[in-house]
Parts: structure tokens; C-alpha cells; sequence
């Protein structure tokens, strides 16, 4: 077996393959950028080299700098991880030349599958259902226009070389398509040095469905069964879950055959993933390979109890898999939710800062049956870099059934608490509360079908809005006691505001029963008693059991009251006397400041460019602004149509989040 192998990635996925080589006895060597010097990974690897600026195309992308560091500290093979040079066939042919070992699958397969051009063309020809469209390249905006009417709207353009949810845009028409085709063209070049384009049908409520195929040097392959990836944001995969609600054993045996009968026939010898797009009915057509290791690969190793990265350094080694087909079995229901570091109350854009506070949930299995592992590549402190991608963790949860594994997911998130830069853990939240989730009913279009109009919040159910009258109640009474100033009242009234105003009072008596707990009785009827309450003031998170229920709620104290998050539902909660309450619903509403002239950057970035000049007339929904963060271009559009006043960066400028760039008459 190898004595040391270096890891040429970051983030979360390094500090994954460095668990894995530590159990195994293997050394490691982490490469690192500048940006990432002080990082988990680097502090957690036996050896450590530095290769180059931040920028990824300056270090991470740089063959040189990764075979010069193997060469500098004698390790016998490379593990890419995801992204960056996985699946870049060059790298595996130059390590192989350079006498390295490449932990992954040979060039040929990578070549073979890894071009989303060529996979098309090969599965064609191997027999395997395809999805309509035009595997060449092409050039032109002119020529993309052309064949997308061929094909017929709504047409997916894609990026050859991408990955991630990167370089691919859905055109409704020709406009669309005349916008979108060079706009992937540039994400294209500037994420994977790569601008082919290529386009095909967008299928109409679809879900994205993938099966995991592992395979050895000698011959074998198997499959892992699937894993559901449907729940997405502009192509990005956010919550997956292994299996499938919608696959039943002779689907899954039937495309699970078919990933496998693909791999064999590019002699494929390590991880990687065969995706499909599936349509409500269970049919099923070959979208794409992905020759290398998955984001969500947890998944499939909590269903299945086999380490794929520990798999890959076998097969990497010339071992033969120690099991087949038959000794493979689906165990429980795991899913997984990826913790970005973006705004969801203001279109999840990207954010970037530090790590204020970052609170993980328990790893491990809990009381109440389900299992929680947290695979994250940042700690309390880190900088979340515009120069990668936002990724904070991947939160999973496994248990017995889905409903088990969605309720322990819901807990786990819970207990997760960042401050410093915006996360999406609320709108996470929100969708695992959803009946829609929950029925299996899903398909790539949840997120725009459920929030049409962005996410905001959910208002607090009767659950919640109990959990938060007595979570402040609680909060208030430890505090006077605290400051030895406890005012013995037992009435109380408890403004809930979420944005739409002080909201109705919610009259309360306090009591305590004999065990101590806090006893409400509501003043519109029901009682509620809080135990176990874990909390006292400056800490973030208030624990408790309501009627015997735990919860955790984050928490923070402002001049008049709490603010008081739980899962989706957010609000600004007061306890206040009776006549301090009245006193309240008296005061008049905040007017929002005017801002529909003004064009500002929704998030810190580079000015990719500004079409728009000072006099000029623009109609609503032209481009006035893209702005690159995170390797990925966002256009900004005109709302109302106008006269352009002032143009505030230019092309190449950085710009912080609410920084104006076009101001309008």
C-alpha cells in the first residue's frame, strides 16, 4: 500500500481524504495556495507545500506546481479530489509519464466520459438512451441560435468541460440563447480553461438521478446503488439523498445495469458517477459521467457502509474489490445538505467574510436513532474566500427510513450555528419542512416552483410561535435574575415581529412546577412547559424540550427584545408588561428607503463589465452590470426602464456587497 499520498485539493474534500489515509496508515501531503495557509487541511496533513497565489488558475490548476511538490517530499501518488484537475485526462498521462500515481481512473476512461461531448457520442454508440441534442461544437451565437430552434426551446447550454453546477444556462428562446451561449463560453474558460459549448432538449420536469459505480484495474465494476440530486439552484446540487423516493428495485436495478455496462465498456478502474436525467414516469436517459469522486458521495457510503475514497486508493493501488454485485445492499435512508456561505433572503448570493462562529452539530449517532456526520473543511475563524467556491459543509443525516433521516436532518441543522457571513441553513430548513419534500414529490424545478419569488422566511407555525414566546420568556427571566433584578411578575405580553409588523400580542402567565420547569398558559387558550432549558446569556443557541420535544433556536439579544430564529422562521420578539405592549402597537411603521433608481452589487465581486454609458436609455430586463464572484458570472438587470445618471466601476474593478454601480435619472 502507498506510505504517502498528496492531496491536490482544499477545502472540505482534503480534510474527507486525509480521515480516511490517517485510519488507513498513509501519509499525507497537503498543497495549499496562499488563501488557504492557515486552513484546516493544512494544519490536519503530515506535510504541507506551498504552490501559488489564491487565484486557482495560479496554484490549484498549475501541473508543475503539483508534480514538483510530489517530487519535493517522495509521494507516490496524487488524489484530486473533486474540481480542478480531476478529470483532467493531461494531468492522469503526466503523472503516469512522471512515474505517479494517479488515484483515480485511467486517461482514457477520463477522456471517454469526462468530455461531455464525446461521453454523448460514445454512449450513443454503446447502446445507451441519450438525451436529444447537438453533441458538436459550436462557434457562433448566430449558429447556437440556429440549432437551438432545430432542437426546439426550452435548450440547455452546456459547457463541455464543466462540473458544479458551472457553465450551464436553460434558453427559453432566442434571446435566451444569444445571452446565455456566451456567457457560458466565459465561465467555461475562465473556471476549466475550456470554452466548447454544446447544447441539448431541457426535459420538462425532470429529476436528476445518478448511480455510483466503483471499479478495479482487473475488470470488475459494481454499482452503489443511486442517489437523488434534483433539489437544485441554478444547476447546483443543494440537498441529496440516497435512494431514491421515486425508484423502484427494477428501475434501479435496471440503471444501475446500464452505469455499469458504460464503465466496463471504458474499462473504468476507480469511483465515479453515472448521471441521469429521469422523468416522473421512471424513464431514464444518460446525461453524463463524472470521472472522479461526488460532492455528495457521504450519501452512498451511509447506505452502503463503504468508503470510496478508501476504495479508490485500493484500486489505485491494484487491489481487486473485495466484494461484488450481490454483497452490496441499501441499509436505511441518508441524506445530505450542502451549507453554502450565500444570502437566501437576498437570491443566495454568494458571501464572503469570517467565520464569526461556526457551531457543528454532535457527530454520531443520537438518542433518537438517526445519525449525523458532518463533513466540513472550515473551523470558527476561517475566511470564506471570493476565490472559491462558498461551500461551509456538507451536513448529512442518516436513519431506519426517510422520514427519520428528514427529521434527524432538521435537527442537525438546528444545531448548526454560523455568524459572520450569510448561509442558506434557513431556506435548508424550510425545505425540509415542506409536505412537497417530505411526499418524495420533487423534480429540478423545487426551488423555483416553491419560492417563485425568492426565499423570505417562513412565518412561524403554532409549534414555533410557542417554541419562540417561550424561548424569550425563558431569556428573560434568566437574565433579571442574572443581573439580581427578577421583577416576580407572572403575566407578561410577547410581541412576535417577522417583518410585517409587531404582529398580534400573545398574552402569557408564568409558573413553575415542583420539577422547576416554566409552565405558560396562554392567554388564548393552551399550556406549554419548558425543560432542560440550556442557555444563558451571550450564547447563541437556546436548547430546551417543549412538551417534552427538544429544539434549538439561535438566538441573540437586542436593545427590546430577542432575535429568534427556528429552522425557516425568523422574527424580532419582545416580552414586554401589558402596557409597554400597548404602548407598542401605537408606534407607527418604518418606511423603506427608495433605492428602484439605484443598480448596486448584490455581493462583494470583479466588475466583469458595464454595457450601459451615462445619457443612455435602457428598457427593463437589458444587462447593465455582470459581476464575477465565486467563479461564477452574475448578470444584473435593469428593473424599470430609464436614463442612465451615473456609472460608478468599470471592468476590472473589485466591489463589495451594496456598492452603487448605476444610478439612474
Amino acid at each position: 500500500m502507498f506510505s504517502k499520498i498528496l492531496i491536490a485539493n482544499r477545502g472540505e474534500i482534503a480534510v474527507r481524504i486525509i480521515k480516511t489515509c490517517r485510519r488507513m496508515g498513509i501519509r499525507t501531503v497537503q498543497v495549499y495556495s496562499e488563501a488557504d495557509a492557515g486552513s484546516l487541511a493544512v494544519e490536519m496533513a503530515d506535510e504541507t507545500v506551498l504552490i501559488g497565489p489564491a487565484p486557482a488558475a495560479q496554484s490549484y490548476l498549475l501541473q508543475d506546481r503539483i508534480v514538483d511538490a510530489v517530487r519535493q517530499t517522495g509521494a507516490e501518488a496524487v488524489h484530486p479530489g473533486f474540481g480542478f484537475l480531476s478529470e483532467n485526462a493531461s494531468f492522469a498521462r503526466r503523472l503516469e509519464a512522471e512515474g505517479i500515481t494517479f488515484i483515480g481512473p485511467n486517461p482514457h476512461a477520463i477522456e471517454a466520459m469526462g468530455d461531455k461531448i464525446t461521453s454523448k457520442k460514445f454512449a450513443a454508440e454503446a447502446g445507451v438512451s441519450t438525451v436529444p441534442g447537438h453533441m458538436g461544437l459550436i462557434e457562433t451565437t448566430e449558429e447556437a441560435v440556429k440549432i437551438a430552434n432545430q432542437i426546439g426551446y426550452p435548450v440547455m447550454i452546456k459547457a463541455s468541460a464543466g462540473g458544479g453546477g458551472k457553465g450551464i444556462r436553460v434558453a427559453h428562446g432566442d434571446d435566451d440563447m444569444a445571452e446565455g451561449f456566451a456567457a457560458v463560453k466565459a465561465e467555461a474558460l475562465n473556471a476549466f480553461g475550456d470554452d466548447r459549448v454544446f447544447l441539448e432538449k431541457f426535459i420538462i420536469d425532470p429529476r436528476h438521478i445518478e448511480i455510483q459505480v466503483l471499479g478495479d484495474k482487473h475488470g470488475n465494476v459494481v454499482h452503489l446503488f443511486e442517489r437523488e440530486c434534483s433539489i437544485q439552484r441554478r444547476n447546483q446540487k443543494v440537498i441529496e439523498e440516497a435512494p431514491s423516493p421515486l425508484l423502484d428495485p427494477e428501475t434501479r436495478a435496471a440503471m444501475g445495469a446500464q452505469a455499469v455496462a458504460l464503465a466496463k465498456a471504458v474499462n473504468y478502474d476507480s469511483a465515479g458517477t453515472v448521471e441521469f436525467v429521469a422523468g416522473q414516469d421512471k424513464s431514464f436517459f444518460f446525461l453524463e459521467m463524472n470521472t472522479r469522486l461526488q460532492v455528495e458521495h457521504p450519501v452512498t457510503e451511509l447506505i452502503t457502509g463503504v468508503d470510496l475514497v478508501e476504495q479508490m486508493i485500493r484500486s489505485a493501488w491494484g487491489e481487486t474489490l473485495a466484494f461484488g454485485q450481490d454483497d452490496l445492499a441499501i441499509n436505511g435512508w441518508a441524506i445530505e445538505s450542502r451549507i453554502y456561505a450565500e444570502d437566501p433572503y437576498r437570491g443566495f448570493l454568494p458571501s464572503i467574510g469570517r467565520l464569526v462562529r461556526y457551531e457543528q452539530p454532535e457527530e454520531g449517532e443520537h438518542e433518537d436513532g438517526y445519525v449525523v456526520r458532518n463533513d466540513s473543511g472550515v473551523r470558527e475563524g476561517d475566511e470564506i474566500s471570493m476565490f472559491y467556491d462558498p461551500m461551509i459543509a456538507k451536513l448529512c443525516a442518516w436513519g431506519p427510513t426517510r422520514d427519520e433521516a428528514l427529521t434527524g436532518m432538521a435537527r442537525a441543522l438546528e444545531d448548526t450555528h454560523l455568524q459572520g457571513v450569510g448561509h442558506n441553513i434557513p431556506f435548508l430548513s424550510a425545505v425540509m419542512d415542506q409536505p412537497r419534500f417530505r411526499s418524495g414529490n420533487i423534480s429540478t424545478s423545487y426551488i423555483k416552483d416553491e419560492f417563485p419569488d425568492g426565499f423570505h422566511g417562513l412565518r412561524p407555525d403554532a409549534r414555533q410561535t410557542q417554541i419562540m414566546i417561550a424561548a424569550a420568556v425563558a431569556m428573560n427571566e434568566i437574565v433579571a435574575e442574572q443581573a439580581g433584578d427578577p421583577s416576580d411578575r407572572t403575566d407578561w405580553v410577547v410581541l412576535i415581529e417577522n417583518g410585517k409588523g409587531p404582529g398580534a400580542p400573545h398574552g402569557v402567565d408564568l409558573s413553575y412546577d415542583a420539577d422547576e420547569a416554566l409552565l405558560l398558559a396562554f392567554t388564548g387558550g393552551g399550556h406549554a412547559r419548558l425543560t432542560e432549558i440550556d442557555w444563558r446569556p451571550g450564547l447563541a443557541q437556546f436548547r430546551a424540550e417543549l412538551d417534552g420535544e427538544p429544539f434549538t433556536a439561535e438566538v441573540s439579544r437586542v436593545a427590546d427584545g430577542y432575535l429568534i430564529r427556528h429552522r425557516a422562521a425568523k422574527a424580532r420578539v419582545r416580552v414586554l408588561t401589558p402596557h409597554m405592549a400597548e404602548l407598542y402597537a401605537r408606534l407607527p411603521e418604518k418606511i423603506a428607503a427608495d433605492t428602484s433608481k439605484l443598480i448596486a452589487s448584490p455581493m462583494p465581486g470583479l466588475v466583469v463589465s458595464i454595457p450601459v454609458t451615462v445619457g443612455q436609455e435602457v428598457k427593463a430586463g437589458e444587462t447593465v452590470a455582470i459581476i464575477e464572484a465565486m467563479k461564477m458570472q452574475n448578470i444584473l438587470k435593469a428593473e424599470r426602464d430609464g436614463v442612465v445618471k451615473a456609472v460608478s466601476a468599470a471592468a476590472g474593478d473589485p466591489v463589495a456587497a451594496d456598492d452603487v454601480l448605476v444610478e439612474f435619472v
